[in-house]
């Protein structure tokens, strides 16, 4: 699994619209639903908060780790 399907099936799993998940990592719903289905990829500062807000591993997302 990469990275993009990592991140994208722990923003499903949150129980988290995607307003809430954005307004918690300071982007717009619009970016959010970007990083799910395009290419788009957050900055490193967003994606600790996304680490953060979605209580996971940033080594588990990147593929570094098995477990989060």
């Amino acid at each position: 699994m990469d990275i993009k399907k990592r991140l994208t099936e722990e923003i499903n799993n949150s129980g988290m619209t995607t307003v809430e998940l954005a307004k918690k990592v300071g982007v717009s719903p619009e970016m959010i639903t970007q990083y799910k289905t395009t290419k788009k990829m957050p900055s490193i500062a967003v994606f600790a908060k996304l680490c953060e807000a979605l209580d996971v591993s940033s080594d588990y997302i990147l593929g570094l780790k098995k477990e989060y």
